[in-house]
């Protein structure tokens, strides 16, 4: 008996959408660029956009699931490579360096959201509040299975080095955050270590 995959794909123009849109929004602000700027480097309708996300919310939302599904994968990914604690949570000091120096160089999407979405009780920030709180969980149980003293403070403090580091590799540049962001994670997570 052979099962088929029965989500739908999404379609090209929605596709060409979220592509544009995550791409600018990212680049130059969500609030700085408008529909028609993402319909144009789409090339699609206006009625396109509104038959696939029902107004330019709905697209922030999709660009902002669609970071998490990424940073989703990667962990997804490491843990099938090896799942040995300490193997990923170096793993996770790595992932998050290269992030800052190859994919997020102009901060955190998420962070940049929510300055530009500052209504706590919005659609917008419950999604970040739901990614932050997915991250944050996840490295306090790789924490707790590495063993670390204390891992909902090691969580915490790891998260706030990667806000530090996303933020300040935009602000200074990679070459002089990543490294300490590295020694940093690396120093907290020998910290918590059991004595």
């Amino acid at each position: 008996m052979s099962t088929s995959n029965t989500t739908p794909r999404p379609s090209a123009a929605r596709t060409r959408l979220l592509d544009a849109a995550t791409r600018l929004f990212y680049e130059e602000g969500i609030h700085a660029v408008g529909i028609d700027r993402i319909i144009a480097e789409a090339g699609v309708t206006r009625a396109t956009l509104y038959k696939q996300f029902a107004g330019k919310e709905n697209l922030v939302l999709a660009y902002l699931r669609g970071e998490d599904e990424v940073l989703r994968g990667l962990f997804a990914a490491a843990a099938g490579v090896s799942d040995d604690p300490e193997v990923l949570l170096n793993a996770t000091v790595d992932g998050i360096a290269a992030d800052v120096r190859d994919r997020h160089t102009r901060g955190c999407p998420f962070i940049n959201a929510a300055a530009e979405y500052p209504d706590a009780d919005g659609a917008v920030r419950a999604l970040i509040s739901e990614h932050r709180e997915w991250f944050r969980s996840t490295l306090e149980s790789l924490a707790e299975a590495a063993g670390l003293d204390d891992p909902t403070d090691a969580a915490a403090s790891l998260v706030l080095l990667r806000d530090a580091a996303l933020v300040g590799g935009y602000l200074d540049g990679d070459e002089r955050v990543t490294p300490a962001f590295e020694r940093g994670a690396r120093a907290l997570i020998a910290a918590h270590r059991p004595r």
